[in-house]
C-alpha cells in the first residue's frame, strides 16, 4: 500500500511540473532580429570608366575676301572613351555631396568636305577629355542618384586637307575649355566598391583657330571660328577609401 502511494505521489508530481516547464518555454524572448545596414558614401574614391563619346564642330570661315562670315556647316562623330576618376564625398544623412576630376582617352575624330572649297576636306579629332565637377545626390542606403556641374577641357587638332593631292596643307592644336552638366546613378555592391551609369554633356563653346603654312591662294583659310559641343556616357567603377557600411540601432 505504501508504494502504490508513493508511486501516485510521483506521477502527479511530474503531471503538475511538465505545464510549468512548459510554461517557462513559452515566455523566453525570440532572438533580437538583425540590425540594418546603412551604405555609408563617405571618403576618397578612385575609379575607371569607360563608353561612347559623340564630338560635334561647326566650322565657320572668318574674314573671307567679300563674303565676310561664310558658314561651312556641322559635322559629328561618335568613338570610344576610357579613362580614369578621383574624387572625395561626404554624406549628411541622405545628402551626399562631392568633388571628383576626371580624364579620359578619346577616338573622337570626323571630317567633311568644305563648302567654300570642294576640293578640300575639313577634319577635326578629339583625343582627350576632362572634366572638374562638384556633385549633389540623395541615396537610398547602397543606391545614389547624382547631378553634377563644372568645367570641361577637350584636346583638338583641325586639319585643311587637299584632297586632290591627298595631303595636309595645314593644322593647329587646340585646347579648348568650357562647361559640362551631367547626371548618374550609382550603386554599391560592396562595402567599399560601387558600380554606376553617367551622362555628361559638354559646352565647349566657340573659338578661333589660325592655320599657318596656307599658300596664299587658301588664304581665306587662315582664320576658322569652330563650336564644339560633346556627349558621353560612360560605366564607371569605383573604389572608396576609409568608408565602411555600419549597422544603426533603432530608437525608441
Amino acid at each position: 500500500m505504501r508504494k502504490l502511494l508513493l508511486s501516485t505521489a510521483g506521477l502527479l508530481a511530474l503531471c503538475l511540473g511538465t505545464p510549468a516547464s512548459a510554461a517557462d518555454m513559452a515566455v523566453k524572448a525570440p532572438p533580437p532580429a538583425p540590425l540594418p545596414v546603412i551604405y555609408n558614401w563617405s571618403g576618397f574614391y578612385i575609379g575607371a570608366n569607360g563608353g561612347w563619346g559623340q564630338s560635334r564642330n561647326c566650322w565657320d570661315l572668318v574674314n573671307v575676301a567679300v563674303l565676310g562670315t561664310f558658314d561651312e556647316g556641322c559635322s559629328s562623330r561618335s568613338g570610344g572613351l576610357a579613362g580614369g576618376q578621383i574624387g572625395y564625398r561626404w554624406q549628411a544623412n541622405q545628402w551626399v555631396f562631392g568633388v571628383e576630376a576626371q580624364g579620359d582617352w578619346a577616338d573622337l575624330s570626323h571630317s567633311r568636305v568644305s563648302l567654300f572649297d570642294p576640293t578640300l576636306s575639313l577634319r577635326t579629332t578629339t583625343d582627350g577629355i576632362g572634366l572638374f565637377t562638384g556633385q549633389i545626390g540623395y541615396a537610398w542606403n547602397a543606391a545614389l542618384f547624382y547631378i553634377k556641374g563644372g568645367a570641361a577641357v577637350t584636346s583638338n587638332r583641325f586639319t585643311i586637307r587637299d584632297d586632290l593631292f591627298l595631303v595636309d596643307l595645314a593644322s593647329a592644336s587646340a585646347t579648348r575649355w568650357g562647361g559640362v552638366v551631367g547626371v548618374g546613378f550609382e550603386y554599391g555592391f560592396a562595402p567599399n566598391w560601387s558600380v554606376g551609369l553617367e551622362y555628361d554633356h559638354l559646352f565647349m563653346g566657340d573659338a578661333n583657330n589660325s592655320f599657318t603654312g596656307l599658300p596664299a591662294f587658301a588664304a581665306a583659310f587662315a582664320n576658322n571660328r569652330i563650336t564644339q559641343d560633346v556627349d558621353m556616357v560612360t560605366l564607371r567603377i569605383n573604389y572608396r577609401f576609409g568608408g565602411y557600411s555600419a549597422p544603426v540601432a533603432a530608437r525608441y
